[in-house]
């Protein structure tokens, strides 16, 4: 029997907590925001860090790559036993310890005196990170109720969307005042800050039956993801997913992947209890999120030579030219929940993948003289198409499992993104750079061969030779950027594919708009892809 309408009832979230679920949101938001911008402010000083010192560490292309890799391997291989173990220890304990760690690895990083304490340090920060990015996404579904959900989580996109969009920015401004250490200790003010705040807003929460634990499946799970996320990080430097070394380590990992995904299906108390992805709204949603980010990575990624070396445009003006990127996703993914109220999440999120796949399409009437608004237009177009995605398709997972094993669903939920993300660096990157060498091998055949080999690796390497050969080097330049747009038109409607693959997979699995309830009570749907749970007389 339902209940009257004018006796509300009791919320899920303790009323103290309610009061201040904006508050907490901030928080989060804070801790989220340093822990995907450092993915993207590195970038910037590569070339820094690439100098003798005092002005940088004297590091070499590989050492340059495993900065950047060590934090992407540490952090992908762990995220999701750190979803786990924020359900079974306490998230709120998980979100500081994860903070503190990646504070410290960022003063440690900053006052490297070597690539490899500085590749070292940047794993400590990957340890750190994996333990906030699911902890802040599980926090977020237990201080809210389910209709308030979609606009919080929203926001949660909007703000991973923001920082990486914003961290060439926040990279070249520090750059252009302070040493290359300062991208990393940038990040110790607001690891204090988010601490003081965290301690005193949020509440703790945990499964209140997490069952015993299941050290195989972890350990399983840790081996399995580094394995798989290091072969792709090894084929996108060799530019060659052929190679034996690349085909045995990614193969490990799938294998391994496997084992675990059989074991998990036989024991009695699994980490991770596989029957979810028989749910559609689950499995599809993963997918959905895997290919989006897979698209995303690598539109950032060539687009960032695209500016630089082909318009001319320092790192912060590069930076900001991407703003409308993250602008797009701050402005419509909050409102993306009212768009799915409408339509429902299968009709949302294939149109804005379609649309991130004409978005990419577009990229090959790109040359070097396009008017730079255009790009302008294009990415805040692809920014509002993943804004529209993101949300629904995070709601999705978040709302198909139950609320007490929030950070094991966002440990999978962040697990895809980040695996999607790393494929489609070095997927989208080693198909850019074979086909630019391809292009560029005939200008090269009047160099010398080891100057031929080193100027053919990118369009970067090509700038460097043919700035050595001073006027000479005029004509290299011009056929290194052309070259190079040639390349970009291939990479782009290859990542165009995979959007177009993932708008698919979205038609053919993930569920439709449910039927709206009739009457005055709630059929037990709510029209964003999770389970109504409130009755009349809540407050919406």
């Amino acid at each position: 029997m339902s209940a009257p309408a004018d006796v509300p009832v009791a919320r899920q979230v303790p009323e103290a907590v309610h009061r201040r679920r904006w508050a907490i949101l901030a928080v989060l938001m804070f801790s989220l925001l340093i822990v995907v911008l450092d993915n993207s402010i590195l970038n910037v000083a590569m070339k820094t860090i690439a100098q003798p010192p005092p002005t940088g560490l004297g590091a070499t292309q590989s050492q340059l790559e495993w900065a950047i890799n060590s934090y992407t391997l540490v952090f992908a291989g762990l995220l999701f036993t750190a979803g786990l173990l924020g359900d079974r220890l306490g998230r709120k304990k998980v979100l500081l310890a994860g903070l503190l760690v990646f504070g410290v690895g960022s003063v440690l990083a900053a006052v490297s005196s070597s690539p490899g304490e500085l590749i070292a340090f940047r794993a400590v920060m990957g340890l750190g990170g994996a333990f906030v990015m699911p902890a802040t996404l599980a926090v977020l579904m237990n201080v809210f109720e389910p209709d308030e959900q979609p606009k919080a989580i929203g926001i949660w996109a909007g703000g991973v969307g923001l920082a990486i969009a914003i961290g060439p920015v926040t990279g070249g401004l520090l750059l252009e005042h302070f040493w290359w250490g300062s991208v990393f200790l940038v990040n110790v003010p607001i690891v204090v800050v988010a601490l003081i705040a965290m301690a005193v807003l949020v509440p703790e929460s945990r499964d209140p039956a997490p069952g015993r634990l299941d050290p195989v499946g972890v350990l399983l799970s840790v081996a399995g993801l580094v394995l798989l996320v290091y072969g792709i990080i090894r084929g996108g430097q060799l530019a060659d997913f052929t190679d034996p070394r690349v085909l045995l380590t990614v193969v490990g990992g799938l294998l391994v992947l496997g084992g675990f995904v059989l074991y998990e299906r036989r024991v009695d108390h699994p980490a991770l209890d596989v029957r979810h992805f028989r749910k559609p709204a689950f499995s599809a949603a993963v997918v959905a999120i895997a290919l989006v980010f897979f698209a995303l990575m690598g539109v950032t990624f060539f687009a960032v030579f695209y500016i630089q070396s082909v318009r001319g445009y320092s790192p912060l003006e590069a930076g900001l030219l991407m703003l409308p990127l993250a602008l797009a996703q701050l402005v419509f993914a909050p409102r993306a929940r009212l768009v799915v109220d409408r339509f429902g999440a299968k009709a949302v999120c294939a149109t804005g993948m379609l649309l991130i796949a004409a978005g990419m399409s577009a990229f090959v009437f790109f040359d070097e003289t396009t008017p730079i608004w255009a790009l302008e237009v294009l990415f805040f177009v692809q920014g509002m198409a993943m804004a529209h995605i993101m949300p629904p398709a995070t709601v999705s997972i978040m709302q198909s499992l139950p609320r007490e094993k929030a950070g094991s669903a966002s440990a999978v939920n962040n697990t895809f993104r980040q695996v999607g993300g790393a494929l489609g660096v070095a997927v989208l990157g080693s198909l850019l750079s074979t086909t630019y060498r391809d292009g560029i091998e005939d200008e090269l055949s009047a160099l010398p061969p080891g100057a031929r080999h080193a100027a053919g690796e990118s369009i970067e390497a090509t700038l460097t030779v043919a700035e050595r050969m001073g006027p000479a080097g005029h004509a290299l330049v011009e056929q290194g950027k052309a070259a190079f747009v040639d390349a970009m038109h291939v990479t782009v409607l290859g990542s165009a594919a995979v959007a177009v693959l993932g708008a698919l997979v979205v038609l053919l699995w993930l569920p439709g708009k449910p039927p709206a309830p009739k009457g005055p009570e709630r059929d037990g749907c709510d029209g964003r892809g999770g389970r109504g749970e409130r009755s009349v007389g809540a407050r919406r």
